[in-house]
Formats: structure tokens, sequence, C-alpha cells
């Protein structure tokens, strides 16, 4: 049975480069609001954090429909963290739209992303997006993008994919780069006559690969995936089995939903072909089947990717805990990363030697704190640990996780970043200009990106690219020069006040201004030495009825540099923890008394 009326899709891309404005405005011209409706942009990040970063953390379906033909689509992350969602809803599509920035190019997540469609057999539309900036070098796309389908070992027919030049803000697309579109027509027209019409045996047994998973307080686990075979039905009895195991267990579709639009409609049946969401099956899973009762036969699914890098969560044992947050013990902190665990597949949480901590790993220093963020917000308070990158040991030999880096930097800061990339192991692959900036790509190791990104920024006065990649293992490199700099410590609890600040910032830069409550431990800025220096930033000026001459002017205090979540722990050495609550975020030592610290220092 081939189902004429049905295409499903998946949008790829790498970062930024404007995947969810497109599916904003597919959404509008397809007429899935009214006219003179208010709809927020970028509608499909609906989490706060992606919306404020302006990036997408997880997959999202939604569908149109287009004169007689349903759509599915769905929107996927371009970060590489986010990978592992990529891998999984490919395979609930039959097809991709491969969007790529009219002067930025293929990029490495660009890459990453065709070649898990390409594998998969799944034709290509290219949409060459953003063709109104001034910048635009639509031809040299159009170039870039055959070769690295040629790079990837395309198949002939995806050779010659058809391409389509769109501008999503203004809601445009054309088949010709010099002629300006009018709508999304010839988009729309170009995805039902180029994307295959999904096919299956209607009358055999049902079968359903779980995709992906959402999770919902009232109902507990949502499984999500394309009906392969027969029908499914509402309160029907089945069977669910795992392509990587032998186990299997019985169950029952309490509720089916499709998706319409943004939101989901209960349904009482589904056939071949059909994205749709099903609930009441307790501990679904990702890359799991749900077969008919009788006839339990398991889809073969890729292995999720392992994790890369891991950090130690703890319960807050400063003393200013349990001051600000909601949930503070060992039992909640426990409880939420289960619970993230459910409907994160890319993560591991494991239980220490002590109840107060858990090793939580990941693929990645944006993909952890995206959730050390998230938990925040939610009211939790915890420390947590510098990361560090989990190694395997192939054939009795080390190995590391290696991230390949694409660089794009103005022509006059090249010199800085190949220096600092190579101090820190980085190989350095090609060297292409780009007009007037270059493009460097390195490969790696992970732990030496570690502290990199604000170094980065500065060297490049704001102005460079920085983009990774997961390269897979390879050999230990040998000892990474890490923070160059030291810590400025606060010597006494209490409140930092201008004439203590005042002294200590003729010692580094500070992190906090006047009236910021510290303790003894406490990071309070960075020292240009490479050891440690504590400083008394409570202290107050002697009180004497003498006057001298200018000294009692006000003192002035430079601002203090205020560090976000990711500065915060890439800055973190190893015996220094980071406090993080819902409203604060502390930098602090592991040892909070000085001489505990001097004592441990000396026996190392």
């Amino acid at each position: 049975m081939i189902r004429n009326d049905l295409r499903n899709v998946a949008i790829i891309a790498h970062v930024d480069h404007g995947k969810t404005t497109l599916v904003d405005e597919m959404l509008k011209q397809s007429g899935l609001f009214r006219q003179n409706q208010q709809v927020e942009d970028r509608v499909m990040d609906s989490g706060d954090l992606e919306r404020e970063r302006g990036i997408t953390i997880l997959a999202k379906n939604t569908s149109i429909h287009w004169k007689d033909t349903k759509i599915n689509i769905i929107d996927t992350p371009g970060h590489a963290d986010f990978g592992g969602e990529v891998e999984r809803v490919l395979k609930m599509v039959g097809g991709v739209l491969l969007v790529v920035d009219a002067f930025e190019g293929t990029m490495p997540q660009t890459r990453f992303v065709l070649q898990k469609a390409l594998e998969l057999g799944h034709k290509v539309i290219v949409v060459v997006n953003k063709v109104d900036r001034p910048d635009a070098r639509s031809e040299e796309i159009e170039e870039e993008v055959l070769e690295l389908l040629m790079d990837l070992e395309a198949s002939e027919e995806q050779l010659y994919s058809p391409i389509i030049y769109c501008s999503a803000r203004q809601g445009t697309a054309s088949l010709s780069p010099t002629e300006p579109g009018k709508d999304f027509t010839p988009l729309f027209d170009m995805i039902v006559s180029h994307i295959p019409a999904p096919q299956g045996d209607e009358q055999g047994p049902m079968q359903m690969l779980v995709s992906s998973i959402d999770y919902n307080e009232y109902v507990g686990r949502i499984g999500i995936g394309r009906v392969e075979r027969g029908v499914i039905r509402q309160g029907m009895d089945i069977t669910v089995c795992d392509w990587h195991s032998e186990q299997s267990y019985k169950g029952k579709v309490a509720n089916l939903y499709a998706i319409e639009g943004l939101s989901r409609s209960p349904i009482t049946e589904s056939q071949v072909g059909d994205i749709v969401c099903v609930s009441g099956i307790e501990n679904i899973t990702i890359g799991q089947t749900i077969c008919a009762a009788d006839t339990p036969e398991p889809l073969p699914f890729v292995k999720i990717s392992e994790p890369t890098m891991e950090m130690t969560f703890s319960v807050n044992d400063s003393p200013f805990a349990g001051r600000e947050g909601k949930f503070v013990t060992s039992r909640h902190l426990r409880d939420r990363l289960m619970r993230e665990l459910l409907k994160d597949v890319s993560l591991r949480v494991e239980e220490t030697e002590t109840t107060e901590a858990f090793r939580v790993a990941g693929r990645g220093e944006m993909h952890l704190s995206i959730l050390i963020e998230t938990m925040r917000r939610e009211g939790y308070e915890f420390q947590v640990s510098t990361p560090r990158v989990l190694y395997k040991t192939v054939d009795d030999i080390r190995q590391e996780p290696m991230e390949q880096v694409t660089v794009d930097v103005p022509e006059e800061h090249a010199g800085a970043v190949i220096e600092k990339l190579s101090r820190r192991k980085g190989e350095l692959g090609s060297m292409s200009p780009m007009g007037n900036r270059m493009r460097l790509e390195f490969t790696i190791p992970a732990r030496g990106l570690f502290g990199y990104r604000s170094e980065f920024m500065t060297d490049t006065r704001g102005e460079g690219v920085l983009n990774t990649l997961f390269a897979g293992y390879a050999p230990y490199k040998g000892e990474i020069p890490t923070r160059s700099t030291g810590s400025l410590i606060a010597f006494e609890a209490g409140e930092a006040v201008t004439y203590g600040l005042h002294n200590a910032q003729e010692r580094g830069i500070l992190f906090i201004g006047p009236g910021t409550p510290v303790y003894e431990g406490m990071i309070v800025g960075a020292s240009p030495k490479t050891d440690d220096m504590a400083v008394n930033v409570c202290k107050k000026k002697h009180v004497t009825n003498m006057r001298a001459s200018g000294s009692d002017d006000a003192l002035r205090l430079t601002p203090p540099k205020k560090m976000s979540l990711e500065e915060s722990l890439e800055f973190l050495a190893d015996d220094e923890l980071l406090e993080v609550t819902p409203s604060s975020i502390r930098l602090r030592k592991r040892l909070l008394d000085k001489t505990t610290r001097m004592r441990a220092n000396a026996k190392k």
C-alpha cells in the first residue's frame, strides 16, 4: 500500500542556518494560523532555554496540509551535542530538507547530519536559505553542496538533488538564484513531488519503531514513531521487543495521538506511514519496537552514541546551602536526574560511593550545561565538578575522544588561534580563505577545548566563530597545559565592600561587586599568576578623625566580570566546584578552609 496523501520529512542543518524559522513560515503559509493571529517567532523552539539561546535542543514534530497531502515535519537540532536526537528521528522519515546558509555554506554539522541521511538512502532537497543576505554566495554554495555529496559518496539520484532558493524570514522560495520568489509554493510542491510517499503492508501484523520519547507528568512516557506495518488501534494489546536483546514484555495502547499542527489530537486508529504518539506503555524507550501481541518482530535500530564527558553532581554543602533553592536534598537530586533519563537517552547517571553525589555523563559540555541550567530554573540547588572526558581502552591502548574543530576568523587573528590550539595538541588539517576571513580545520582532543572558548573570544575580539563535532576516539595525546591563571579566594565570610574590593582588584579580575555575600573559600576573581591568592573583600577602612588629603575621594572600581554558566564551567580547576542555585552561580574551592587547603597542596 502506498500512502499518496502523506509525506514524512525531516529538516536538517548546521546550528543557526535557519531551520526553525523555515518551519515557522511553512506553518503560517499552509494556513495553520488565522490571518490575524499573533504568533511568536521560532514557535517550534518551545523551551525557554531554546528561545534564549536561539538553538533547538529537542527534535520537534509538527504537521501541515498542502492541497490534498499531509506533510509531517520534524525540526531537528543543529548542535553537535544533540546529534543523538538527529540520528534517531531520521528513521521516521522518507526524505530530508538540507538547509544551508547562503553565506556560511556547508559546515561540520551539515556534513554529519547529511551523512546519516544518505546512509539511510533518503532523498534530499537542498534549501539554500538566507538568499536575501547582502553577502549571499548562492552559486558557490551549490558547488559546495555538490562537493559534499560527492565526498560522502551519495548515489547518483542523491547527487542530482533539487535545489530551492529561499528566504525563510521573508517567506519566499524560488527555483532560480536570480529570480526572487513570492511564497513557499515551489517548496511545498517539491516536497510532494520529490519526497517518496510512505508504503508498507497494511494487512500485516502491526509494527512500529519508537524513535523518540516524550514525558508527561499525567500519562508518563509517550513513545513517538512511525507505523511500519499494519494498523495500530487504541486499547489494543501489544508486545514490546528490542533488536539488541532477547527480552520482550506485554502492554496495552492506552491512548493514541496524531500530530496536527502544533498540538496532538486523540485518534482511535492509525495506519502505515503515520507518525503517532502512544501512551500507557510504562517502560517504553527509544529503539524498541511495538508489535502485535502475537507477532514480536523487532526492527533494527542504531545503538545510541555513547557519552564522551562526565561531571559529578552533588548536594550543595557550602555555608549558603539551602538558602535559595526549593529542592536541596540528595533524594530530590536523584529523583530529578532519574527523571531526565526517561526522556534523554544520550545521558548516563551512575551512583557513587556516597549517597550525596552522582556521576552524570553526556555528549559534551553544551549537553550537560543545558541540563544544569534547566534544573536550576526548576528550583534545584546543587554543586557540580569540573568536566572530565571519558577514556576507553582498545587493545591495551588508552584512547580519548577527539573533536573536529572548524574556526572562521578574521585573517589577522588566525595566527593567535593556530598557536593556542597547537599548544593544546590540536593538529591543523586545512586552511582556506573566505573573503577577508580564514576557515581553519583542526583535530583536537576534547579535553583540549576545556576553558578555550572564552580565550578564543578574547583572541578574536568577539569576531570568531568556533564549531565542534565529535570525531571518534584516538590514542591518548599526552599532557595538555590547563588554565594558566589562579583564583582570588575570599579570606573570610561577610559582605563584599568597596574598600576591600578596591584593594583586591589590583591583584586580578574580580567576578563580584559591592554588597555580594561571600564565604571563606569562595572564588571572587581570577589572578594573572598561576597560584591562588587569598584576598579580603570584606575589609573596611579604619575610621579615624583625621582626613587624609585625596585618599578619601570616591574609590573607583572596575566593573566585575559577570560569568555565565558555561564560562564558569570552563574556568573550574580540578580542586574547585560550581555551586548552582536558582538565583546564583558561585565558584568555590572544594576545601573551603585555607589551612586544610595548604596541607592538601603540600601532600600533592
